[in-house]
């Protein structure tokens, strides 16, 4: 797998794997997180993808050449979360493609945002999540070293939560 910087031209690509995402949720019964409409039918998500594609650091993984993942880092959180007096790196997304689920991939990228972090000198890590459902997400992110910090709730009108990491 090669990680590479993404850019706009990989909106549609990211744009893809949320779909992919959307539908492997739905199936799953989750239909809180990102509802069940795909994001590539939604102006909206599109936009906001779009935005984040400009406004920070995008990284995508390629597995023979095929986008199969994506990161987006910014030295700032998200809108909805409140910043903190530290520098940090914040990962704004963190997609994979369902069809190579178990790959490692998500491991993989977050391990870039560790170096990332490293690169610049800055010890804080913070992503945030889903915080409803069965809490599967949560736990994701704990097995990759990350510790629940508090909630918040999103733009999309769902429960959130901040974990951060020290590195």
């Amino acid at each position: 797998m090669r990680i590479r910087a993404g850019g706009e031209a990989d909106i549609d690509a990211i744009m893809a794997m949320a779909d992919e995402a959307v539908e492997w949720m739905v199936s799953r019964g989750n239909t809180e997180q990102w509802g069940t409409q795909l994001w590539s039918r939604m102006p909206t998500r599109l936009a906001s993808v779009t935005n984040m594609v400009k406004e920070a650091d995008t990284w995508i993984a390629e597995l023979d050449g095929e986008p199969v993942g994506v990161m987006v880092t910014a030295d700032k959180p998200v809108p909805q979360v409140n910043p903190i007096d530290e520098p940090e790196v914040y990962v704004w997304l963190l997609l994979t493609s369902r069809r190579h689920a178990g790959k490692k991939i998500g491991t993989q990228l977050l391990d870039k945002a560790v170096s990332i972090a490293r690169a610049k000198g800055v010890s804080l890590l913070r992503v945030d999540c889903f915080a409803g459902g069965d809490g599967d997400l949560i736990r994701y992110y704990e097995r990759h070293g990350f510790v629940k910090s508090h909630t918040y709730k999103s733009i999309f009108d769902w429960p959130g939560q901040v974990l951060s990491r020290r590195i």
